[in-house]
C-alpha cells in the first residue's frame, strides 16, 4: 500500500512518547510503501532540523532515501486545489499522480477532499491509518 506521509506526522512519529510512533514502527516493519518527492524531502530535511536538529534531519532524509520500501516520485501533474496554504499542494498533488492508497495528516486545508468527487484522495488522520495497517 503506497502512502503520502504529510510533514506534521513525521515529525510527531519521532518521539517514542507519541501516539503517531507506531507510523515510523510500522514504516521499519515495511507495512507500508511511503512516497516521497524531492520538493517533500526537502521539506521534511527544513522542518526537522528545526524541530529537532541538523543532524537527527539529515539521519531521516538518509533513512528515507535508503530504505527499500520508499518510492521516489514526482506528481505527473500539479492540481493546486488547496488555495489556503498552497505549500500543502506537494503532498496531495503526488498521492493522487502515485496512485496512493491515502494521505496521512492532521491538516484541515485536506478536506477539500472531502467536498470534491475529482480528483479522489483519501485523506486519514493517524488513527484511522493504525487502523487501515491493523497495527495492535
Amino acid at each position: 500500500m503506497r502512502v503520502v506521509i504529510d510533514t506534521n506526522m513525521l515529525c510527531a512519529t519521532l518521539k517514542k512518547s507519541n501516539f503517531e510512533r507506531f507510523i515510523y514502527d510500522a514504516f521499519k516493519m515495511e507495512v507500508f510503501e511511503w512516497v516521497v518527492s524531492t520538493e517533500i524531502l526537502n521539506e521534511y530535511h527544513e522542518k526537522l532540523a528545526e524541530f529537532y536538529s541538523v543532524e537527527t534531519a539529515n539521519l531521516v532524509v538518509n533513512i528515507l532515501t535508503a530504505a527499500p520500501n520508499v518510492i521516489l516520485a514526482e506528481p505527473a501533474f500539479r492540481w493546486n486545489l488547496i488555495s489556503e496554504d498552497p505549500d500543502d499542494n506537494k503532498f496531495s498533488d503526488l498521492a493522487i499522480s502515485t496512485n496512493a492508497y491515502c494521505l496521512v495528516s492532521y491538516d484541515r486545508h485536506f478536506n477539500i477532499f472531502k467536498e470534491i468527487s475529482f480528483p479522489n484522495l483519501k485523506v486519514v488522520k493517524p488513527k484511522e491509518f493504525k487502523t487501515i495497517i491493523n497495527w495492535a
